[in-house]
């Protein structure tokens, strides 16, 4: 659901034999939680996906083309509506800035989100920002409109997708979008995050929530992530790219011993965060730093050549607002607590569901779920 593959021959055709060989290998994939890692205390929603959120819709375009093109668009709506005529309130929230966020000036100073969020690779943005643009403007209600804000985020793709071919045009953002649904989300290498690389390994797109009980307010927090960022990754705890022998700074510390796969560091994660909960823009912000604790979590030193962005939203609209209940500062702290947890289990599912992707300059292993699994139980760090 809410996915859009491009294949080889012809930009109508909606699955391709690479893309349709890409789901095949999702399939037998298995996300993080399927294979006893549980993350934290909380409960995730029914779906363990931004989507838990009522109203989040998420959709895919992902583009394939032979070996040179692995590229796509992930677009997040956060509601079914006019998102330009019932905005959301919005922050941002930077970790390190080495990234081209467009509209990020104007969320942070009005604290509102009149547009989907939509993730691609670095040197698309401008094709997808024009594309969101046309969406905006042709929604009925704007015939008369002359400023919108678009959101667009990246990270940088160029392993594995012929970056500089600028593959995305406007009728995969907008397929991207009409994709949108409620439902499940496809994750690992599919839309923004079809040649993304995390930790040395596949990275991709991954998603998550929690649901707080009743007693602590009841909301549900929604991550979805765009992984492309290194480090030392650790899984619930466990030294998995250190026992892996890839990890940052590998080469340095080990130098002499012939030790290779070394992960350089540097990438990008773009982290959105949903909730139903009404928080201020102020808070929103607030719940948008502790996602970065989730990223850290993982392993991620946020290296200078990293570009590591939170967008956090609420679906409480505008117009609708005064008529629910602000949450108080005082109750928002288990809100921070089912953010971390939830964006670090969708940067695990991320690599989970990823799948070995052969691109422009190489290819690149989805992380070996065998062996993670068998350092996860010696380390006590999986369910048995």
């Amino acid at each position: 659901m809410g996915v859009r593959f491009v294949g080889v021959a012809a930009l109508a055709v909606l699955t391709c034999a690479p893309a349709l060989a890409a789901t095949q290998q999702t399939a037998r994939r298995r996300s993080a939680r399927e294979l006893g890692v549980i993350v934290g205390i909380l409960v995730p929603g029914p779906r363990n996906a931004i989507t838990d959120v009522t109203g989040v819709r998420v959709g895919h375009t992902t583009i394939v083309r032979g070996d040179s093109i692995n590229t796509g668009v992930t677009a997040i709506l956060p509601h079914g509506g006019n998102v330009f005529r019932e905005k959301v309130p919005a922050a941002i929230v930077v970790g390190n800035g080495f990234g081209k966020l467009v509209g990020f000036t104007q969320v942070q100073e009005l604290g509102e989100l009149e547009s989907p969020v939509l993730l691609t690779c670095t040197l698309c943005v401008p094709r997808v920002a024009d594309a969101g643009l046309t969406y905006l403007l042709g929604l009925p209600g704007n015939e008369n409109v002359r400023s919108a804000n678009v959101v667009v985020g990246e990270t940088n793709d160029g392993f594995l997708n012929d970056i500089r071919q600028r593959a995305v045009t406007e009728r995969e953002v907008l397929d991207a979008i009409a994709a949108a649904d409620t439902g499940r989300v496809e994750q690992g290498s599919v839309g923004a995050g079809r040649g993304t690389i995390a930790f040395g390994w596949k990275g991709g797109i991954g998603t998550a929530s929690r649901v707080l009980p009743e007693s602590l307010g009841g909301w549900t927090v929604g991550v979805l992530v765009q992984t492309n960022y290194g480090g030392v990754l650790r899984i619930n705890g466990a030294p998995v790219g250190r026992e892996l022998g890839r990890y940052y700074m590998m080469g340095a510390l080990e130098e002499g011993t012939g030790a290779r796969g070394s992960d350089g560091g540097d990438g990008s994660i773009m982290v959105i965060v949903a909730t139903d909960a009404h928080l201020t823009h102020r808070n929103l912000e607030r719940l948008a730093r502790r996602a970065l604790a989730g990223v850290a979590r993982t392993g991620s030193s946020m290296t200078n050549g990293s570009g590591d962005y939170v967008i956090a939203f609420s679906t409480v609209r505008v117009r609708s607002r005064d008529d629910v209940p602000v949450v108080p500062n005082a109750a928002v702290s288990p809100l921070f607590h089912a953010v971390i947890e939830a964006t670090e289990e969708a940067i695990y599912n991320s690599l989970f569901l990823a799948t070995t992707v052969r691109g422009h300059r190489g290819t690149v292993d989805a992380l070996p779920l065998d062996s993670t699994v068998t350092i996860l139980r010696r380390y006590g760090a999986i369910r048995p």
